[in-house]
């Protein structure tokens, strides 16, 4: 059944696309924006599927269709003449210095008036801080870091929540669960040595001690690390109730192949997604994730909702020959927010562009994401993009927190 209806929704999406016969966009000077990610390296697939995403979001912008989305019916920038967008790459590898000499490159010699990135929290934390040194915008369009946000730059937004939202929410769903009567008492937490492992530890650790739940196993291991025997004996013998793991796909594929050679299968996982979002995970270890929740900001299934998402997610297909995930509908919302921006600025002045970010309100209803709107505060952040859970079972991604979105029940234990 869900097949069929998986079939049937991306069926007419594309019918939709194809009847509406997109119009190139107006001759005009590009507008030229950088865009930093992972293209090589242990990150690359997201760095790929990240391309695919932005293209999908410059083709949207660059032609126009009847899409209740930030620059969608227009051809091109109106407001400059319907000037294209033109995406320029960047590859980081995953190295912080790298990304810092590449905005930088793509600022001096590229010519860029704004930079979106980068995947890697840590990443962000060097562009970003380059765009500022130069007054170009920077919009972290998947780096989930609270303290990105915290560090009064004036030229960095970020429309996606952050991890103290997402911990929340997974403490949330928690919470209820307890409610229900299941047996949740401690936690597991896991995760790697960078920025985005230890602000989420701490954040965890934070909301388990002011929710009364015991942390069983608190273990951060370095990334990208050759083995993980040491920290999946540490786990199994903890033995949490819940294991929430905080890890990029190389390292998330080893912990899963570590825990299955160990004999180690947790209760539960709540994911802070990254590399538990990613299909190569997925692909490397077959059924034996079944029943993984991860917190989220996107989930397939709202396409009921919101039609925009089942049209979008068909050209992304097209050219990704696979579905949008957490990561890759941030990045695709990230450029028609830009766009929307300098639309309304007139300029690709890079002061120009910031003030017309910082004047930004989109309600939720325009986007492809469950947030209540996209408005930023004064450090940048969006505190309306609300998260979700999403559960991983036979195949199929299914919303299953908060229960005002839920489309299934959350099966509890996952192995049940």
């Amino acid at each position: 059944m869900r097949i069929d209806r998986r079939e049937l929704l991306w069926g007419g999406a594309a019918a939709m696309a194809a009847s509406w016969g997109a119009r190139p966009a107006v001759a005009g000077d590009d507008v030229r924006i950088g865009v930093i990610f992972p293209l090589s390296g242990a990150s690359a697939q997201v760095g790929v599927d990240a391309r695919h995403a932005l293209e999908t979001a410059a083709e949207v912008v660059n032609s126009s269709f009847p899409l209740d989305l930030p620059a969608a019916r227009t051809a091109g920038i109106a407001a400059l003449g319907g000037a294209p967008v033109r995406l320029i790459f960047a590859d980081h590898q995953g190295d912080p210095q790298k990304g810092r000499s590449e905005a930088e490159r793509l600022i001096t010699q590229d010519k860029v008036c704004a930079i979106i990135g980068a995947f890697q929290s840590s990443v962000s934390a060097t562009a970003s801080v380059t765009a500022e040194r130069y007054g170009i915008p920077y919009l972290a369009a998947d780096s989930s870091s609270p303290s990105l946000s915290r560090r009064n730059l004036k030229y960095f937004f970020r429309a996606t929540a952050h991890d103290e939202m997402f911990s929340a929410a997974m403490f949330d769903f928690l919470d209820a669960q307890r409610k229900r009567g299941q047996a949740v008492k401690s936690v597991g937490l896991f995760y790697e040595d960078t920025i985005f492992g230890t602000d989420s530890s701490n954040t965890q650790r934070r909301l388990a001690a002011e929710r009364g739940y015991v942390v069983a196993a608190d273990i951060k291991y370095r990334a990208n690390s050759p083995s993980l025997t040491a920290e999946v004996q540490q786990l199994k013998s903890a033995a949490p109730d819940v294991l929430l793991p905080t890890s990029y796909t190389t390292d998330a594929i080893l912990l899963v192949k570590t825990m299955d050679e160990l004999g180690y299968r947790p209760a539960n996982i709540v994911a802070q997604a990254a590399g538990f979002s990613e299909k190569p995970l997925f692909d490397a270890v077959g059924g034996r994730l079944n029943g993984l929740i991860s917190r989220a900001s996107f989930s397939l299934d709202m396409a009921t909702k919101r039609p925009a998402i089942a049209v979008v997610n068909d050209m992304y297909r097209k050219r990704a020959g696979r579905d949008l995930n957490d990561n890759t509908s941030r990045q695709f919302m990230a450029l028609l927010i830009l766009a929307d921006a300098i639309e309304r600025a007139g300029s690709v002045e890079g002061a120009r562009i910031r003030d017309a970010l910082a004047a930004t309100d989109i309600p939720g209803e325009r986007t492809i994401m469950p947030w209540k709107r996209v408005r930023f505060d004064a450090s940048g952040q969006n505190n309306d993009a609300d998260p979700v859970l999403i559960q991983y079972v036979g195949g199929w991604w299914s919303t299953i927190f908060p229960a005002s979105v839920a489309v299934a029940e959350p099966r509890w234990p996952m192995n049940s």
